[in-house]
């Protein structure tokens, strides 16, 4: 008896370097910044902000730049302005612990002030942000459904058809003919999307980790992201750290 063939995802490069494919029923473009947007629904989705993490290692003694949140914000804002959404959905862990909002410098505070008055925003509450935010614009939600997907923080455990998550901060190291490249990707059977954080300094899991084991029914696609492209890579390309 012959091997049942690989399964061959079905995808194509959009003009903005994004790739558009099929998840779950709906028409989904993943964006080289690392958001979604389902423009049948003009929603544009980002997971794992992580806001003033760099401030929460500072006040432990590890100074990082703290620019973090400016960056991260000025890209989501950048998203907004190009795409024009009805809605943008954070997908949980928008700040990196509790007290984050209280460390938002006036200027964070205006942006995101003027990225809620363009669109609906809203906020997924995640394990690091549980009570989501509490002067700050929008609306908090434990999930949000639409187009047939269900767009929630953490992954469950085992496939689920049309769900879409964040939290594992997605990464893939790729092979290439001398050593190898490392970068966050989505990662997807086009039945289920696990995102990459979006967040300056939210860093990343390799996607071949035990915690993606069991996600997907099938071996799944990686869209890794390069500096205006995102590129489709097979499982058999990536390698674990």
């Amino acid at each position: 008896m012959s091997a049942e063939p690989a399964f061959r995802y079905a995808f194509a490069q959009s003009a903005c370097g994004g790739l558009v494919l099929e998840l779950a029923g709906a028409e989904a473009l993943l964006r080289p910044s690392g958001a979604l947007w389902l423009a049948a629904e003009r929603l544009l989705v980002a997971a794992d902000l992580h806001l003033e993490k760099g401030s929460a290692y500072a006040a432990r003694g590890q100074m990082l730049p703290p620019y973090d949140t400016r960056e991260t914000l000025a890209r989501l804002a950048a998203e907004a302005a190009q795409l024009r959404p009805h809605t943008i959905l954070l997908l949980g862990d928008s700040f990196h612990d509790g007290a984050a909002e209280g460390r938002l410098s006036g200027e964070d505070i205006r942006t995101l002030t003027m990225i809620a008055a363009v669109a609906n925003l809203v906020w997924i509450v995640g394990n690091h942000d549980v009570d989501g935010p509490r002067t700050l614009p929008g609306q908090s939600a434990e999930a949000w459904r639409t187009a047939g997907l269900s767009l929630v923080h953490e992954p469950a455990a085992s496939p689920r058809f049309g769900e879409v998550a964040g939290h594992l901060h997605p990464c893939a190291r790729v092979k290439g003919r001398v050593g190898s490249v490392r970068r966050r990707c989505f990662v997807t059977d086009g039945e289920r999307l696990v995102m990459p954080a979006f967040g300056a300094f939210a860093g990343g899991l390799n996607v071949r980790d035990a915690a993606f084991r069991g996600l997907f029914r099938r071996p799944p696609l990686a869209v890794a992201l390069g500096e205006r492209r995102a590129h489709a890579v097979g499982w058999g390309q990536l390698k674990p750290d």
